[in-house]
C-alpha cells in the first residue's frame, strides 16, 4: 500500500509541476493581460464606477425573483469559497517560499485577474439557463456549450468532471481538516494535555460541521446565498480589523516591508510564489465563481461582471495584503549594525502557524491562536458551503438535477471524514485538480473574448452617451 501511495504522489507531483508550472501561469496571466488590453484596462479605467456599482450598492435593498439570489448574495456566495484558508495560511506559505517579493506578484496576479473574473461572470450571466426546478444555472460548462457551440461540449464535460471532484477535495475535505486542526491547536494552547484527546475532538467537530453544512446546502442556492450574505461580511470585517491592529502595532517597519517587497519582486521564487498564490487565492480563471454569479437576479451581464472585479479586489488586494503586511512587519527588525534581519524561515513550508506568530506579537499567544482559529473556522466553513454549490452544479450538468441530492449526501459525509483523517495525499491531488480546472475555462474565455468586448463596449457607450 505504501508503494502504491508513493507512486500516486510521485505521478501527481510530476503533473502538479506542469499544472502550476510556468507555461500554465503564462497562459493564465496572459489571458488576463489579453482581456485587460482588449477592454482598455477596465479594472483601472472604470475602477470608481465599478466600486460605486458594487460596494456602493451593498446597503441598498436588492430584489430577487424565484430561482435566483440578489447580486450581493451572488457575490457573497462566490466570496464564501474564494476567501478561504489561502488568505491566512496560503499567503504566508508563498512569502516563506518566495520571499517578500511574492507579495508584489500576488498584486500583479490580482490586477489582471480582476478582468479575468469580470469576463467569467459576464459570460456566466449571458449564457445561463433555467433548470427543471426553475433555478438559474450557469458557469463555464454552460458558456462553453451555449457560447462556443455543441461541438465543444466535450470541453464542458471535462470541466464539470474536474469541478465535481475538486469541490469534494479542495472545497470540502481539506477545509474541514483545517478547521479540526485549528480548533485542536487553539484548545491545546490553553490545555496542552488535551493533545491526547485530539482525535475525539476532531470527531465531534466533524459531526457538528457536517450538520451545519447539511442544513445549509439542502436548501439550495437560496439558503446558501442567505447564509453567505450574513457570514461573509462579518468574517471579513473581523479578520481585517485584527490584521490592521497587528500592522499598526508594527507601523515603524512598514517602510522596510515595502522596500523588501519591491526589491524581491523580480526574483524567480518571488514570481512563482506570488503569482501562483494570487491565482489560487482569488480563483480568477478557475471558473468556479461564475457558477455562483449565474444565479443572480441581475439581468445585465456586465453589471454582474463588475462584482467579479470587486471580488478579486477584496480577496487579494485587501485581505491577502493585510495578512502579508502583518506577517512581514512583525518579522522584520534591524540589528546593532543597522542590517535588516527576518525571523521568517525562508524556504520552508509554513502555514497558519506563521500568521498566528505574527498576531501573537500584539495579542499574545493564546489570544492569537483563538483569533486565527476563528478566522480559519469562518473562512473554511463558508468555503465548504460555496463549493457545495459548485460541485452540485457540475454534477447536475453531467447527470441531471436528480443527481444533486446524491451528490449533497456524499458531500456532507466527506465533511465529517475530512475532519478526522490524515489528508496529505488528498491535499496534493486536490491542488492538481484545482489547477486542471483552469485549462477548459481559459480556452472558453479566449474563444469568447469577442463577446465580452462587445458587451463591455455596448454597456459603457450607453452609459457615457
Amino acid at each position: 500500500m505504501d508503494s502504491f501511495v508513493k507512486a500516486i504522489l510521485s505521478a501527481n507531483s510530476w503533473l502538479n509541476g506542469i499544472v502550476w508550472g510556468i507555461p500554465t501561469l503564462i497562459l493564465l496571466i496572459g489571458t488576463g493581460l489579453y482581456l485587460s488590453i482588449r477592454t482598455g484596462f477596465i479594472q483601472f479605467r472604470k475602477f470608481g464606477y465599478i466600486m460605486r456599482n458594487t460596494f456602493g450598492r451593498i446597503f441598498q435593498k436588492q430584489e430577487r425573483n424565484k430561482g435566483s439570489v440578489t447580486p450581493f448574495q451572488a457575490v457573497s456566495t462566490a466570496l464564501a469559497s474564494t476567501v478561504g484558508t489561502g488568505n491566512i495560511a496560503g499567503v504566508t506559505g508563498a512569502i516563506a517560499l518566495g520571499g517578500p517579493g511574492a507579495v508584489f506578484w500576488m498584486w500583479v496576479a490580482a490586477c489582471v485577474g480582476m478582468v479575468t473574473k469580470y469576463s467569467e461572470v459576464t459570460l456566466a450571466v449571458k449564457y445561463r439557463e433555467r433548470n427543471k426546478e426553475g433555478d438559474w444555472v450557469g458557469g463555464p460548462m454552460y458558456y462553453i456549450t451555449n457560447g462556443l457551440g455543441k461541438n465543444w461540449k466535450w470541453l464542458a464535460v471535462v470541466f464539470s468532471i474536474l469541478g465535481s471532484l475538486t469541490a469534494i477535495g479542495t472545497g470540502n475535505i481539506t477545509q474541514s481538516n483545517t478547521i479540526a486542526i485549528s480548533i485542536n491547536t487553539a484548545i491545546q494552547s490553553f490545555h496542552p494535555d488535551a493533545k491526547g484527546s485530539s482525535s475525539t475532538i476532531s470527531i465531534v467537530i466533524g459531526i457538528i460541521l457536517a450538520v451545519i453544512v447539511g442544513l445549509v446546502v439542502i436548501g439550495g442556492i437560496s439558503r446558501i446565498g442567505a447564509f453567505a450574505e450574513k457570514l461573509v461580511p462579518f468574517m471579513a470585517i473581523i479578520y481585517i480589523l485584527a490584521a490592521l491592529v497587528v500592522v499598526f502595532g508594527h507601523i515603524n517597519y512598514l517602510g522596510l516591508v515595502l522596500a523588501a517587497i519591491c526589491k524581491g519582486a523580480f526574483s524567480p521564487s518571488g514570481v512563482m510564489g506570488g503569482a501562483g498564490r494570487g491565482i489560487f487565492s482569488n480563483e480568477a480563471g478557475l471558473g468556479t465563481a461564475p457558477i455562483a454569479h449565474a444565479a443572480t437576479s441581475e439581468t445585465n451581464p456586465v453589471k454582474q461582471g463588475m462584482y467579479g472585479v470587486f471580488e478579486v479586489f477584496v480577496d487579494t488586494i485587501v485581505i491577502c495584503s493585510l495578512t502579508a503586511f502583518a506577517v512581514l512587519s512583525s518579522s522584520v527588525s534591524k540589528d546593532a549594525s543597522g542590517a535588516v534581519t527576518w525571523s521568517i524561515p525562508w524556504g520552508s513550508k509554513v502555514g497558519s502557524d506563521l500568521t498566528a506568530t505574527a498576531f501573537a506579537t500584539v495579542f499574545g499567544n493564546q489570544a492569537a491562536s483563538v483569533i486565527i482559529a476563528i478566522g480559519l473556522i469562518l473562512f473554511a466553513t463558508t468555503t465548504i458551503v460555496g463549493w457545495a454549490l459548485y460541485g452540485a452544479r457540475c454534477c447536475e450538468y453531467l447527470f441531471g438535477s436528480k443527481s444533486i441530492p446524491i451528490y449533497r449526501v456524499i458531500y456532507v459525509l466527506m465533511v465529517f471524514f475530512g475532519s478526522t483523517m490524515d489528508l496529505s495525499v488528498v491535499w496534493d491531488i486536490s491542488d492538481t485538480l484545482n489547477g486542471l480546472m483552469m485549462i477548459p475555462n481559459l480556452i472558453a474565455l479566449l474563444g469568447l473574448s469577442g463577446v465580452v468586448i462587445k458587451m463591455t463596449k455596448a454597456h459603457f457607450s450607453v452609459k457615457e452617451s
